[in-house]
């Protein structure tokens, strides 16, 4: 039985509940399901209908291209032209949290297979394998690649949990597939393949340096290719109230504390003199920090805090993540 109250599309992520929402994603529906990064908003990828009602109850703009939710190499072939890079890329990194944008494949060399709305109108396409069991089994069962933005409204941070979708969309899926939290709690890394080094358009749980290992990295200026990219081109993640980051050297961010009830969250303690936080956060690791970081934003804002304070981890491994997160969230 679905639960009741204000989460009343909440269901557990059984076996029957996934092949309950399998039907409503091949009737047109959406569905809120959990992947190993964040919540996604899924609906039949290849009905331009049913995409249309993802962009609606997001208030997404329609310039923001979709990851399309395939299980596998053989299912991406269908809907993509893999190179060799690609198939390397897949082979080390799926099933996992690793995006690769291609140029849509194309039927019989007049129509693409992809519609025109998942891809933004543009001649590439996203594709992702998810490792999530529940994703898995959501993709297998309703036999069709899942167009699947994060489950929120456009612009807020990212859901790691059932409720945070409840609260952002709860009055627009038919269901909401309750797994617990995520477990990397960042989206995916996005990288483009079209030309001969690999550029990373969005950073996350596969890293640069993970990346290197195994294909030739673009090291110029990746601005002519970022459109292509889901959550690169408007603003992201960010909380309803103020975010001030802090590079635990200056004390500049800590002057808005003064005479507000504040937030802090980092890997650091926030300046001794200072430390009279409303609410703080100390991480034990940047995986950590990685994992919690946007539903601490969510936690903070609902706890009467007036700011939030947020430490900028370096850039090295998933710290360059979770840096590009806190820095769209803030709006630098």
């Amino acid at each position: 039985m679905v639960s009741e109250g204000n989460n009343d599309r909440i269901v557990p992520a059984t076996r029957e509940w996934i092949s309950e929402a399998a039907e409503i994603i091949k009737s047109g529906g959406l569905v809120a399901f959990p992947t190993e990064t964040v919540y996604g908003l899924g609906a039949n990828g290849l009905d331009e209908k049913a995409v249309q009602k993802i962009f609606e109850a997001k208030g997404r703009p329609q310039d923001n291209p979709l990851i399309l939710h395939v299980s596998g190499i053989r299912d991406a072939m269908r809907y993509a032209e893999v190179n060799e890079t690609a198939e390397a890329l897949m082979h080390s990194f799926w099933p996992g949290p690793l995006t690769i944008i291609m140029y849509a494949a194309c039927q019989a060399d007049v129509e693409d297979i992809v519609p025109a709305i998942t891809r933004a109108n543009l001649g590439t396409v996203a594709l992702r394998a998810p490792l999530h069991p529940v994703a898995i089994s959501l993709i297998e069962l309703a036999g069709l690649p899942i167009a699947a933005p994060s489950a929120n409204r456009s612009g807020r941070p990212s859901p790691t949990t059932a409720c945070a979708v409840a609260d952002d969309l709860g009055g627009s899926v038919a269901l909401i597939l309750d797994a617990g939290p995520t477990t990397i709690g960042l989206e995916s890394t996005v990288v483009d393949v079209t030309r001969d080094a690999v550029a990373i358009l969005r950073p996350g749980g596969v890293t640069k340096e993970m990346l290197a290992k195994v294909v030739d990295l673009f090291e110029g200026d990746e601005s002519d290719l970022s459109h292509r990219s889901p959550g690169t081109k408007h603003r992201h993640y960010a909380p309803d109230i103020p975010l001030f980051l802090w590079d635990g050297e200056e004390r500049a961010s800590f002057e808005m504390a003064k005479g507000v009830r504040w937030c802090y969250m980092g890997l650091r303690e926030p300046p001794r003199d200072l430390d009279t936080s409303h609410r703080k956060v100390i991480f034990a690791s940047i995986d950590e920090y990685a994992r919690d970081l946007f539903g601490k934003l969510r936690e903070f804002e609902s706890s009467g805090g007036e700011i939030i304070i947020a430490e900028l981890p370096d850039g090295h491994n998933l710290g360059g993540a979770v840096r590009n997160r806190l820095m769209r969230a803030a709006g630098s």
